[in-house]
């Protein structure tokens, strides 16, 4: 099984081109001044300064904790492997990544090389690649089904969540956000066990099912794509084994806290600026689950506008005229931070990475080797 192709690599760090942090700004604040001018005479300018500091703080720790718990994982699931210098290039290029992609295109190719160029063998990197992505989706399938179940009723009510934004050029009926929600809970709960499965049970069935689905005439010619992808399963499933319940259960815990307060910092946020209900910050929370399904399906690098737009939609049932305020401290807390971390650290990154030693050809390589007891 040969390692991702040269071609592969250039096209992945091509979409690591600092200059490309323009695109997704330039979008984001058209929107956010678009939406200030239209209702800037509605906000309570003056009321500003009663804003509750204690609460920013927080949303601020909170998105400290996140980052930190990130890096943390990806040093864990790794078995330290990764330096926590490595660790932190590792997330910070992810999360570039995520801002100056649409939201639906997935970052494996690119999170794969990130590691390996770090020292890890190709196996390896995909095998921890796919790993987070099924505990981030188990997360939300998870949470998701709390939501259903706890605030069903209230969180698909027209009235209050999913509110027509006049003038904006977007309206959200809140009949096809639900089927949205319900089809993109589908897709990832199926997608999740069918790579759970593949990882950890049985690859070859999973590459079979590539060949074969591609072996139909109209989908033939992306067999190649299909046969190389079941391979690479193969070669991750081989590189996760050894791992025992101790490992699992640390790395699930940790992906719980983690988005646990990417959540969180909305709540923060809006209790800035009004006072909220232990219920409110509950219904809060929930909300957020499904504006992130929502997000998803955003074509703008990062879903840059239409996440203004989303939030505003979402949460001003409970941050009224703040509303507009909150969004936008929520990008400059989520967004726009990584686009300036990319631009800085990813060409420090490309001359710690690309000028060293040669990356490891092969599985076989000078990692540490598993601990089964860790």
């Amino acid at each position: 099984m040969s390692e991702i192709s040269t071609k592969d690599k250039s096209k992945v760090l091509k979409s690591l081109n600092p200059s490309k942090i323009f695109i997704p700004i330039a979008i984001s604040l058209v929107i956010t001044g678009y939406l200030f001018y239209k209702d800037a005479g509605q906000i309570p300018w003056g009321k500003l300064q009663e804003a509750s500091i204690l609460w920013i703080i927080l949303a601020v720790l909170t998105l400290v904790v996140r980052d930190a718990l990130y890096i943390y994982r990806i040093r864990y699931i790794t078995h330290k492997n990764l330096s926590w210098t490595s660790s932190f290039y590792s997330i910070m290029l992810w999360e570039f990544s995520s801002a100056v992609s649409p939201s639906a295109v997935g970052g494996t190719a690119l999170a794969t090389i990130v590691l390996m160029k770090e020292g890890l063998s190709f196996g390896k990197s995909m095998a921890y690649v796919m790993t987070t992505a099924i505990l981030d989706n188990m997360f939300f399938l998870v949470a998701g089904a709390i939501v259903m179940l706890l605030y069903y009723s209230g969180m698909y009510d027209p009235a209050n969540l999913f509110v027509a934004i006049s003038g904006a050029g977007m309206t959200m009926d809140w009949e096809y956000v639900r089927y949205m929600f319900f089809i993109s809970y589908a897709l990832i709960g199926g997608y999740t066990l069918f790579m759970t499965y593949g990882l950890f049970i049985n690859p070859h069935i999973v590459k079979w099912v590539f060949v074969k689905i591609t072996s139909i005439k109209w989908l033939r010619r992306f067999q190649p794509m299909a046969e190389k992808q079941g391979n690479e399963m193969v070669v991750a499933s081989k590189a996760i084994r050894g791992t025992n319940f101790t490992y699992w259960a640390r790395a699930i815990g940790t992906t719980c806290l983690i988005w646990s307060a990417r959540y969180l910092i909305v709540n923060c946020l809006i209790a800035a600026f009004v006072v909220l209900t232990p219920s409110m910050h509950g219904f809060i929370f929930s909300r957020h689950v499904v504006l992130w399904v929502v997000l998803l399906v955003g074509i703008t690098p990062g879903a840059a506008g239409f996440a203004e737009l989303a939030f505003k939609a979402f949460f001003q049932q409970f941050a009224g005229a703040f509303v507009l305020i909150a969004a936008l401290i929520w990008r400059i807390a989520t967004f726009y931070p990584y686009l300036l971390f990319g631009a800085i650290f990813l060409p420090r990154w490309v001359k710690r990475v690309f000028f060293k030693d040669k990356e490891p050809e092969s599985d076989k390589t000078t990692e540490k080797p598993i601990n089964k007891t860790s």
